[in-house]
């Protein structure tokens, strides 16, 4: 009983057979009452038809005690001669001699012992069989008694009757303690249940917090901040970069549509018109095509992102420009994308928003500020030309500098030449209109020598 019972408990390794009916047992509740029940019975069933077949044994040991000589104690003592002969009455009913009938006693103690071992069984169960198995044992020691009180000519003894209240005390002992450990049980149960929910939402918010770091930072530096256990505020992050693309997309006549009327909530309904747009926008940024651009910010209706500052890109200044370059083309693909999206957009709600975009390309220097409030952010000329690239650009165009057109050029895009525009801080710079992608490499060429006529007629 107790090694199907603990099978999955043994230090050891068992064998699969008994596993599966320890898991067996554990699992139903009917087969786990049926197993104990079953087990406790037959063994108190043995125990109570041994010494029902047994030849009064309270008698033997009351005469035994009265009669006592040392002449028998030798012959008790002798091996050979240890059996006790039948009596006529005893040969014809088939019965036994007992010379210890304290015995059934004691292993009826052992049974409900091991009956209030098993965890696994209920308080009130467990307490039934223990209650059936003292009576049962109770009852033949008094049986005993009635036999040794119509003895008169044997010694009398009152040992059956302190055996039935030491195992009545013991059942009832037992019975006490089955019941404080199902108690005891129950409250760990308990405390280990609210322990785990108690986990469950510390991991619950754990994930909202560590998801809320990941919407705020790029994906490799809230995982520099998450990593460090014991955070200085004083501390600094920052990282510079060669080779980074910058975009800005505004919406130029969204400070026509913004006004504070009623027939707006006072401005409500705008906000969360530019709300879905900035969010559809974001959206895009969970393509895995797009995974190497991050969203640096939003200013107004002007949306901020950046290609290049993923870390793990490792990058050589001898590789082609098409393998260095390439987030830079895909930032002008995703500025497309930007298009589409608000075309979308227009169509559902009827109005007419148009993006205006600037990109350039260049280094830059990355990093948070704010220790309580952290807040990526990019610094650099590169930054700075690409907002006045936006600035002064043309509704619905992506105007980019010269350089950046030059790179753009390996990955196929058609440009058309703006001029010479003045730049707060840099002066005059020639800039381009990207207008789409050549549909084959001799468009991209002829296009190329356009940009070189087109410099020459703006040098003379």
């Amino acid at each position: 009983m107790a090694s199907v019972s603990a099978a999955r408990s043994f230090p050891v390794r068992v064998c699969e057979s008994l596993l599966r009916a320890s898991d067996r047992v554990h699992s139903v509740v009917r087969l786990r009452v049926t197993w104990f029940t079953s087990l406790v019975v037959l063994a108190a069933t043995a125990n109570t038809v041994d010494m029902f077949l047994c030849s009064d044994p309270f008698t033997t040991m009351a005469a035994g005690a009265a009669n006592t000589t040392e002449e028998d104690l030798l012959m008790e003592a002798n091996l050979t001669n240890a059996t006790t002969p039948l009596t006529t009455t005893d040969e014809a009913r088939g019965a036994v001699p007992c010379p210890h009938p304290a015995y059934y006693s004691c292993f009826s103690l052992l049974i409900l012992l091991a009956a209030s071992l098993l965890a696994q069984v209920s308080y009130m169960i467990k307490s039934a069989v223990m209650v059936v198995v003292a009576a049962v044992q109770c009852c033949m020691n008094l049986m005993m008694l009635w036999k040794l009180q119509h003895n008169s000519d044997q010694g009398y003894t009152w040992e059956p009757v302190c055996l039935s209240v030491e195992l009545s005390l013991f059942t009832l002992l037992l019975i006490t303690l089955n019941r404080q450990t199902e108690k005891t049980s129950r409250l760990l149960y308990l405390w280990r249940r609210e322990v785990e929910e108690q986990r469950e939402r510390a991991a619950d918010i754990r994930q909202r917090n560590e998801a809320l770091v990941y919407n705020i930072l790029p994906q490799h530096v809230a995982t520099h901040f998450m990593g460090i256990r014991r955070k200085k505020h004083e501390e600094l992050y920052s990282q510079s970069y060669e080779e980074i693309g910058v975009l800005f997309a505004s919406m130029p006549n969204f400070s026509d549509f913004y006004s504070e009327e009623s027939v707006n909530n006072q401005g409500l309904e705008c906000l969360r018109f530019l709300n879905e747009v900035i969010s559809d926008f974001d959206q895009l940024l969970e393509a895995t095509q797009f995974h190497d651009i991050i969203k640096i910010k939003t200013i107004g209706s002007t949306y901020m992102a950046a290609s290049g500052l993923n870390p793990s890109r490792q990058v050589k200044e001898d590789d082609p420009v098409k393998v260095r370059w390439a987030h830079l083309a895909l930032l002008v693909d995703f500025a497309f994308e930007l298009v589409r999206a608000l075309q979308s957009i227009n169509e559902q709600s009827f109005n007419h928003f148009v993006l205006r975009m600037g990109i350039n390309h260049g280094p830059i220097t990355a990093g948070v500020i704010g220790a309580r409030k952290p807040h990526y952010d990019i610094w650099g000329n590169t930054v700075n030309v690409a907002s006045r690239m936006e600035s002064t650009g043309k509704a619905g165009c992506i105007q980019v500098t010269e350089e950046t057109t030059k790179i753009l050029q390996h990955f196929g895009y058609v440009f058309e030449q703006r001029g010479l525009i003045a730049v707060k801080g840099k002066g005059e710079l020639m800039t381009y209109y990207l207008v789409g992608k050549a549909a084959s490499p001799q468009q991209v060429n002829g296009e190329s020598l356009d940009y070189s006529r087109a410099d020459d007629e703006t040098k003379t």
